[in-house]
Formats: structure tokens, C-alpha cells, sequence
């Protein structure tokens, strides 16, 4: 019966030194658990970090793209407004010369065409190039697009509206190239001719 108990008590040790070698392979297994989920944590930070990251330097590069082109889209309409506005005075001068033309013979109403050919062909090229002239007259005077160099009295136009057309305006893609430069009614009845205050550019 003692050799029984022995026996037992021995298997029960056993089972108990057994039960804490298990319960302290469950705490290192539960330790190395939470490690690795650390890891895993850390892991997904560095990523979500670097994600970020990457969507910042992208987000960067598209504006300084925006930018760049938007630089480049200026210094090009800043050429091309300089080399226009150099032609206009040529289409000025076309079109004093055909106020003025009036062809009396076969080879002078030959000469006329050819310069009303070319004429076409230079208002033509204009357009193509999103330059549009003014249509001023009639008009309340804007100081934004006009230039107001006298002032008359009339009877057919109110105060503030343009009179006459002295040298066209144009329009470079919706954007003043040159203004039309222009007459600027006082309204009816005499007055001072003058330019007035209100109508300096």
C-alpha cells in the first residue's frame, strides 16, 4: 500500500513538473506571440510611412510638373505676345493703305488685289493664332481695354461710351494684347474736349 502511495505521489510530481515546463513553454510561446505582433505592428507602420512618404514625393513632383508647365505655358505666351504685338503695326498699316487704295486702272486694281490677298492672308494667320481684334464703338468705355485719348460731345452716343475707333484693339487668347486706343463720348451738348481725369490708362 506505501509502495502505492510512493508511486503515486511520484507520478503526481511528474505530472506537475510536466504541467509547469508546459506552462512555461506557453509563456515563451505567448512572449515570442506578442513579439512578433510587435514586429508586425512596427512593420506596418514603416510601410504605411514609406506609403506616405511616396504619395508626398508624387504629389510633389505632380505640382513642380504643374508649376514647370505652367512656367513654360507663360514664357510661351510671353514670346508669342512680344513677336505679336511687333506685327500689329504692319496690319495697321495694311489697313490705313486700304482706306486709302482706290485702283483706277487694270494694273493698279491688279496691284489692289494682290494686296488684299495678302492682306487676308495675315488677318487669317491672326485668327489661326487666337488673336481677335476689339469691337469697340458703342461700347461704355473700360479702362481695362481701352485707351480713352479724347472726348467730344454727342448726339448719338451716351456718356462714357466710345465714339470712334482710332487704332484698333486686340485680343491675345482672351488676354489684352494691345488697346484700342479710342474717341469717348461727353454725352449731347458742347464741352470741354480734353481728356478728362477718368479716362487715363
Amino acid at each position: 500500500m506505501e509502495e502505492r502511495v510512493s508511486e503515486l505521489e511520484r507520478q503526481l510530481e511528474t505530472m506537475s513538473e510536466q504541467l509547469q515546463q508546459q506552462q512555461q513553454q506557453l509563456e515563451t510561446m505567448s512572449e515570442q506571440l506578442q513579439q512578433q505582433r510587435q514586429e508586425i505592428q512596427d512593420k506596418e507602420q514603416e510601410i504605411e510611412k514609406q506609403k506616405d512618404q511616396t504619395m508626398r514625393r508624387t504629389a510633389d513632383f505632380d505640382n513642380f510638373k504643374r508649376r514647370n508647365e505652367r512656367e513654360q505655358d507663360n514664357v510661351r505666351f510671353q514670346q508669342k505676345r512680344k513677336i505679336l504685338s511687333e506685327i500689329l503695326p504692319v496690319v495697321d498699316s495694311f489697313e490705313r493703305a486700304r482706306l486709302t487704295l482706290a485702283p483706277g486702272t487694270r494694273e493698279a486694281q491688279s496691284i489692289h488685289d494682290q494686296y488684299q490677298g495678302i492682306y487676308k492672308q495675315l488677318t487669317k494667320t491672326l485668327k489661326q493664332l487666337d488673336v481677335s481684334p476689339m469691337k469697340v464703338v458703342g461700347q461704355l468705355f473700360d479702362p481695362n481695354l481701352h485707351e480713352a485719348v479724347m472726348r467730344e460731345p454727342s448726339q448719338n452716343y451716351k456718356e462714357d461710351e466710345v465714339v470712334e475707333e482710332l487704332q484698333r484693339g486686340y485680343n491675345l487668347e482672351g488676354q489684352v494684347l494691345r488697346y484700342a486706343m479710342v474717341k469717348v463720348s461727353m454725352g449731347p451738348g458742347p464741352g470741354d474736349q480734353d481728356l478728362g481725369p477718368d479716362f487715363t490708362h
